[in-house]
């Protein structure tokens, strides 16, 4: 499968990504070039879902670098030290943003004393590593997927967890891609996820897209799709996994966690390690990032949906507790509570 939500450039003037806010009824491609380029696009959600976010940053300050036209090397870090900050501070929860952003920036400062040349060099290296090395993650990430589910379940979806969100397969989607492309058949229920309608416009057109039999939903009818007993399982990914296991992901995900708990319905969380934060301990810890109150009230909408004079609250994700997730799926292995022991395990 080919990688082409987010390319660097042959040449490294340049990153590709499609511009996922235009989706489902336009594939349009963005080419990002200066810092504020990435970090609109970032907080934008042009590039969107945590791998994919990392791996646009790292080589955003590598492209920035190669840019900035700096011959100086004791120059040209400090100024790979300020735009990783900026850009890192373009969306405050998905800490696989944080993370590749930091393994390019230590990539740079490790040829140190070698010259421009070399940094420039280690930069491009890492960051195509870091996308590498996604692809193999939800490979892997998806092999162990396969083994909590059998043929003709039903599956409940929450936002977007696809190729878009990562590099090939997905973590969230991707059991039910590779299951797809091994015979599998699934009967996937997909949340609309409001208010930014992820789950509509993006893993609904992914999976219509695979040939995957795909019913949208919203957000409130998750309920009784458990209840008249068509989902046998609850698929999402996630943004940051605290050292406990509390879990940040797209708003609304905690509700569905409380609902399959009540149902009986296993909630499986699927993650690169990379977005399980040992420095966190937990999900108190996390910090929620907050957007706009009109994607609430306007967006999507020919006319406002709501007086103009009536506040909305609108945080972008919310925490879903150790003890709701059956299990944490990983390209290392699968986690199950508590997750203090088998999070921890994993880095040992």
């Amino acid at each position: 499968m080919k990688v082409e939500n987010v390319v660097l450039s042959v040449s490294g003037q340049s990153v590709v990504i499609i511009d996922q806010t235009k989706l489902p009824n336009h594939l349009e491609y963005l080419t990002l070039v200066k810092s504020e380029d990435f970090y609109e696009a970032i907080k934008k959600l042009k590039v969107r879902g945590a791998p994919a976010i990392g791996i646009c940053a790292g080589m955003g300050l590598y492209v920035t670098a190669v840019r900035s036209g700096i011959s100086e090397e004791p120059a040209l870090l400090e100024f790979i030290d300020k735009t990783a900050q900026y850009i890192n501070s373009s969306r405050p929860t998905a800490v696989n943003l944080f993370h590749a952003l930091e393994r390019v920036k230590r990539s740079a400062h490790s040829q140190s004393g070698k010259g421009t040349a070399a940094v420039l060099s280690a930069m491009r290296d890492e960051s195509l590593a870091i996308q590498e090395e996604d692809v193999a993650m939800c490979r892997a990430i998806s092999e162990y997927g396969l083994t909590l589910v059998k043929d003709g379940d039903g599956i409940l979806t929450h936002c977007n967890a696809g190729p878009l969100a990562t590099s090939v397969y997905g973590t969230g989607l991707g059991t039910l891609l590779l299951g797809k492309e091994k015979g599998y058949t699934f009967h996937a229920y997909t949340d609309e996820t409001r208010p930014l309608l992820q789950g509509a416009r993006l893993t609904s057109y992914e999976l219509d897209k695979a040939g995957i039999d795909v019913t949208l939903i919203c957000d409130n009818m998750a309920s009784i799709v458990m209840k008249q007993g068509k989902i046998n399982a609850c698929f999402v990914g996630c943004d940051r996994v605290a050292a406990n296991g509390d879990t940040a992901n797209k708003i609304g995900t905690s509700g569905v966690a409380v609902l399959a708990k009540y149902y009986g319905v296993p909630f499986y969380v699927f993650c690169p390690s990379s977005t399980i934060d040992m420095n966190c301990k937990t999900g108190a810890d996390i910090v929620i990032e907050e957007r706009d109150p009109d994607e609430i009230k306007t967006k999507f909408y020919k006319e406002p949906m709501a007086p103009a004079s009536v506040k909305a609250y609108n945080p972008a994700f919310d925490v879903t507790d150790a003890e709701l997730i059956t299990a944490i799926v990983t390209e290392k292995g699968i986690c199950r509570y508590p997750y203090t022991d088998s999070l921890s395990a994993l880095f040992k």
